[in-house]
């Protein structure tokens, strides 16, 4: 082989880049001191762009296609080294090839809270998070502003400024907003589409846009949260005065006291009322039989209050029972003289031979069989 074999085989005549990372932004094409053949062929794929650095100065800029590298495809570069059109010599530059697809599904989030004033509940204090997607717009400025000589520039490299960009950025429209706290989680698409609009002109200048951005979630400190559920709960109810009345009745319900006491109670309200009603047609009927000399008769007194009885047995409370139901035990034998019974307004527990209306149901008994 000769020299000048050799010195052909050193120069680089195709020059292209297939990334498999998922996370590059930015790849220098590494020529290892190589001459870049004149005419060489450069293939930019969808989804890339490359940019020529000529002496460290940026130079040509390539979109996707096929290129042969001559003067005519090369402006920048060919006015920088005063090329006439009859150039043909190889030459030497740094190539980078710049990711341009759009890198989705990065985090953000506020690290600490953001204190807003709500039109509600005054000042708060909220927390948000959600996801964006960010893509190279100028690979140029891109190259410059961010990678300078790295080479291989990644996208965790640059997500960390971005994501304080957008917190600050978000912190800001948040607080100037005026969005009530509870009215957020309606809004959370306005909200990303105005973060971004203010993003961008800061990204623009860093050759970044941002496409999407999207406010997944905006959250009140936990002990907001739990006054807030009270308060909803307080709004589900309605009338208290209503709820506690009902609150009342079950818990009434629940214990056997409570419903003995609320049977009671409704007993006593009903012959009251029917004494009442029953009074004026005594009262006229007494006016139409009686002398007229005599003195008006009197409206009966209200029957008396019927006693419901609850039984002690085995450590356990059974009832209320009526009296009729109690003498119907009486007679099968559940209810013996030394059962203990209690009904409201008695102090506390006795035995049935104890409770002069209950006492009643055994004297009334037949006395025991014959032997046999």
């Amino acid at each position: 082989m000769g020299i000048l074999d050799f010195l052909t085989g050193e120069f680089i005549d195709v020059i292209h880049w297939t990334d498999d990372t998922r996370d590059t932004l930015v790849w220098r094409f590494e020529r290892e001191g190589h001459a870049i053949k004149y005419g060489a062929k450069l293939t930019v794929r969808e989804g890339q762009a490359a940019v020529f650095v000529h002496e460290g100065q940026l130079a040509d800029v390539f979109t996707p296609g096929l290129y042969m590298l001559e003067t005519n495809n090369m402006p920048i570069l060919t006015t920088l080294n005063h090329w006439d059109h009859a150039f043909q010599s190889p030459f030497k530059s740094e190539i980078y090839f710049v990711n341009t697809t759009r890198f989705g599904n990065l985090k953000w989030g506020t690290r600490n809270p953001i204190i807003a004033r709500d039109p509600e509940f005054g000042p708060v204090r909220l927390r948000a998070f959600g996801t964006y997607t960010v893509k190279v717009a100028d690979p140029a400025r891109f190259l410059v502003e961010i990678v300078g000589t790295d080479g291989e520039f990644t996208m965790d490299e640059i997500s960390f400024q971005i994501r304080n960009i957008i917190v600050q950025e978000f912190s800001r429209s948040i607080a100037a907003s005026g969005i009530p706290v509870l009215d957020m989680a309606a809004n959370t698409r306005d909200l990303g589409a105005l973060v971004a609009r203010e993003i961008a002109p800061t990204l623009a200048e860093y050759g970044i846009d941002l496409p999407e951005l999207y406010v997944e979630n905006i959250s009140l400190p936990e002990a907001v949260e739990k006054v807030l559920d009270k308060r909803t709960s307080m709004g589900i109810v309605g009338d208290l005065s209503s709820y506690m009345q009902f609150q009342a009745a079950e818990a009434l319900g629940r214990e056997g006291a409570g419903a003995a006491a609320l049977q009671t109670g409704l007993g006593a309200g009903i012959g009251m009322q029917m004494g009442a009603q029953a009074g004026p047609w005594g009262a006229r009927a007494g006016e139409r039989n009686a002398d007229p000399a005599a003195a008006p008769a009197k409206a009966p007194p209200p029957p008396p209050v019927e006693h419901v009885w609850h039984i002690a047995e085995n450590g356990a409370t059974k009832g209320p029972f009526s009296k009729a139901t109690m003498g119907r035990m009486a007679a099968e034998g559940a209810l013996t003289r030394d059962t203990h019974v209690w009904t409201p307004g008695q102090d506390g527990w006795k035995t049935a031979d104890e409770v002069a209306e209950l006492a009643q149901l055994f004297t009334i008994m037949p006395p025991p069989p014959p032997g046999g």
